[in-house]
C-alpha cells in the first residue's frame, strides 16, 4: 500500500522537479557565464570607466562626482557649470548653484588587451577646480 503511494507520488515529483529545476540551472548558468564575461573584460581593461569626474572645491573638499561614462563631454577652465552641491538646510556646506572651473586634470592608465593598439591609454579619472559663484548669505 505505502509503497503503491510512493510510487504514484514520485512521478508527479519527478515531473514537478523538471519544471521547476530546468529554468533554475539554465538562469545560474546564463548569470555565471556573464560574470565570467565581465571577468574577462575588466581583466582586460575594456569595461567603461567606473570612475567619476570630480568637482573639487579650491581648499579640497569634494562637491560632487559625476560618472565618466554620462558625460558627453569635459569642462574646460573658465566654464560656468550648475551644480547640485550636497543640498540645502542644516549643515550642508555647498550649496546648489554656479561654480566656475579654475582648471581641470586628466589621468590615463595604460591599456593592454587583445587587439588594442601600442600604447593605448584610457581615461580613468578627471578631477575639476572649482569656486563658487553663489553669493555669501548672512546666517539668520
Amino acid at each position: 500500500m505505502m509503497i503503491d503511494l510512493v510510487a504514484r507520488i514520485s512521478t508527479y515529483t519527478d515531473i514537478i522537479t523538471f519544471v521547476v529545476g530546468l529554468p533554475a540551472i539554465l538562469g545560474a548558468y546564463y548569470q555565471s557565464f556573464k560574470a565570467r564575461q565581465e571577468a574577462r573584460r575588466e581583466r582586460e581593461g575594456r569595461l567603461h570607466s567606473q570612475d567619476c569626474l570630480e568637482f573639487v572645491a579650491l581648499d579640497g573638499d569634494c562637491i560632487n562626482l559625476v560618472p565618466l561614462e554620462t558625460l558627453h563631454s569635459l569642462p574646460r577652465a573658465g566654464d560656468v557649470i550648475l551644480l547640485p552641491g550636497n543640498g540645502v538646510g542644516g549643515q550642508e556646506t555647498y550649496l546648489p548653484g554656479s561654480y566656475l572651473v579654475e582648471s581641470v586634470e586628466h589621468y590615463y592608465s595604460q591599456i593592454e588587451y587583445k587587439g588594442s593598439h601600442p600604447q593605448e591609454a584610457r581615461l580613468t579619472k578627471a578631477v575639476a577646480k572649482v569656486t563658487s559663484l553663489n553669493p555669501v548669505l548672512p546666517a539668520f
